[in-house]
């Protein structure tokens, strides 16, 4: 099947049916509100079951947590140590099936060393929690889709991580897990749910749920925040799949039950890859949470944190602590200690965690990850908790429970549905020499094309060969073609320069000056696509940059409340407000 286009003209389409479901014929089966993992998870599971479904999400596609994660796809070793069995089984059966089947070129394997500090007690305890970790990966059906671990001297740990510092280890235990491009992801699961007949809309917020004569839920109103226009949406099912906006979604039913849910902050810096010598992932205990160091790409990617959050959700920002702090666990393990000049940028995510109860004087860092589906009113599903690892399983959960009895007639085939970009791959890694010598692309170039686009490079080339201009690296960072900003519009729903340096790329954080450097060229090649004239293309420019500056500065905040008040400088790029919140 061939990927479905993501396009201003596709939004709209998108638009125009979610306004036709208002008549009783055109009802959706699901509407989903939500365009995190989660959500797009359920659009994908929704319209593979033969539902019409549609799916809103109010700002850009992973804009929220699904694009600030760690990046990792992974059982969790830490939930071993709360022994969560069954949380750690089935993120490990998860993480196979997307590097076997769902998305090989998105999610890619990746080794770490847990470094141990004493000789015999903690290389047996630590060496018999990884093998179970491996044991709970191989009750999973087929072949194992990851090496086995193994024990490591510390000249051989010496040898695959020469950075790490001779006193901080007496060696260590390799295990394997797998990353992914989170935010990547997401755009790549809405974009096999559009090829599936799921009517997707970025930039559209729900205002209201609305209700029918009995009081059940039957739809919402929602706004397109490019234009203003509102429209209602009629479905027999709404799924609340919106993470730490959770209970603000709840709340527009206008009924006070429903799942609670406590964000919790994580933050990740990024630092050069020459700054650091290592050919593997290192894994560390903190007294607070877990501190990996990931090799990706050409730089490191290290954190996280895990601290209360209780600022507006929308734009979380790490703090000069935070980056301290994380700076400081990963030099207590490094030969050649970092310092904030080796960042060269950073992110920050809330966890969306779920609650039993109130959030006053809860813990985030003990708070299970398992998910919970739930009906707080009629015709309303919400689903809250889990982890990006389980997206698939907590999509389908809540399919069944929106769609109730008619799930044993339509039960979930996700497992068996490859995402966009993996059918087709391994002859498109054939094809891709010819390509690179036609083109002149490195090897490094090539691998970067087939990890983030798959068998949809054919669609890369085809732009390359209309234009060959496009076959040339950004001017500003030669780590991006020209092709791969205009596919971000073309075929992937950007809709503003924000959405393109921050999800469809990751060039606000890959380069010191947030892309700012790189805005005037990327806004000329996707201004005629988008349909901007000079005056909004400088509109954009003028905001991202407005953006960058205030991030920067929020940076250098000691704490949440005073980067917050710094970030929310920047203007907002929305247009139009919603006219109504109730």
């Amino acid at each position: 099947m061939a990927s479905a286009r993501l396009t201003t003209h596709s939004r709209q389409q998108a638009l125009d049916a979610l306004e036709a479901s208002s008549a009783p014929s055109e009802e959706l089966d699901v509407l989903v509100i939500g365009g995190g993992v989660t959500g797009a998870g359920i659009a994908l599971d929704a319209a593979t079951r033969g539902l019409s479904t549609g799916i809103v999400e109010s700002q850009d596609w992973a804009s929220g947590t699904s694009s600030r994660s760690s990046k990792l796809v992974h059982g969790g070793l830490r939930y071993l140590q709360m022994l969560d069995f069954n949380l750690v089984h089935e993120a490990l059966t998860e993480r196979d099936l997307l590097l076997k089947t769902i998305a090989p070129h998105l999610v890619k394997p990746v080794a770490f060393l847990y470094p141990l500090e004493h000789r015999v007690w903690e290389r047996a305890y630590v060496g018999t929690g990884i093998a179970m970790y491996d044991t709970l990966a191989s009750l999973a059906s087929g072949k194992r889709a990851l090496p086995l671990h193994r024990h490591v001297s510390k000249r051989g740990m010496e040898r695959k991580f020469p950075d790490l510092a001779h006193d901080a280890a007496i060696g260590a235990v390799q295990y394997w897990d797998a990353t992914v491009d989170d935010a990547r992801l997401v755009t790549t699961l809405v974009r096999t749910a559009a090829s599936y007949g799921a009517h997707a809309a970025s930039r559209t917020q729900v205002v209201e749920l609305t209700k029918g004569a009995t009081g059940t839920v039957n739809g919402a109103v929602v706004v397109d925040l490019e234009t203003g226009r509102e429209i209602t949406v009629r479905a027999r099912s709404v799924i609340n799949a919106t993470g730490v906006w959770t209970e603000d979604t709840e709340a527009l039913s206008g009924d006070e039950g429903g799942l609670k849910v406590l964000a919790s902050k994580g933050i990740h810096i990024v630092v050069p890859r020459e700054r650091i010598k290592g050919q593997v992932g290192l894994i560390l205990q903190t007294e607070k949470s877990v501190l990996f160091v990931i090799p990706w790409s050409r730089y490191w990617v290290i954190g996280t944190t895990d601290t209360p959050w209780e600022q507006e959700l929308t734009h979380p920002v790490a703090t000069s602590a935070d980056i301290d702090y994380v700076i400081e666990h990963a030099n207590a393990v490094l030969a050649k200690p970092l310092t904030r000049e080796d960042v060269i940028g950073t992110w920050a995510g809330l966890r969306p965690l779920l609650q039993p109860g109130t959030k006053e004087g809860t813990s985030s860092s003990k708070v299970s990850r398992e998910h919970t589906v739930a009906s707080p009113t009629p015709g309303l599903t919400v689903i809250a908790g889990g982890k990006l690892t389980t997206y698939r399983v907590m999509a389908e959960d809540a399919v069944d429970f929106a769609i109730g009895q008619r799930a044993s007639a339509l039960p979930s085939i996700t497992d068996q549905i490859p995402l966009a970009g993996a059918v087709g791959l391994k002859a498109v890694q054939r094809q891709a020499r010819t390509w690179a010598h036609r083109y002149g692309w490195t090897t490094q170039m090539v691998d970067h094309l087939l990890h983030r686009y798959g068998s949809n490079l054919r669609e890369i080339v085809e732009l390359c060969q209309q234009d060959p201009s496009l076959a040339k690296t950004l001017e500003a960072t030669d780590a991006y073609l020209r092709a791969e900003i205009l596919y971000a519009a073309t075929h992937e729903g950007a809709v503003h320069l924000e959405d393109i340096l921050l999800h469809r790329t990751r060039i606000n954080y890959e380069v010191p000056d947030r892309g700012v450097s790189a805005l005037q060229e990327i806004a000329d090649l996707v201004a005629p696509e988008l349909g901007w004239d000079e005056g909004r293309k400088t509109q954009e420019i003028e905001s991202y940059t407005a953006r960058a500056a205030a991030e920067d500065a929020a940076e250098k905040e000691p704490d949440d409340a005073s980067a917050e008040r710094t970030r929310l400088d920047a203007p907002d790029i929305a247009p139009f407000k919603p006219l109504r919140t109730n």
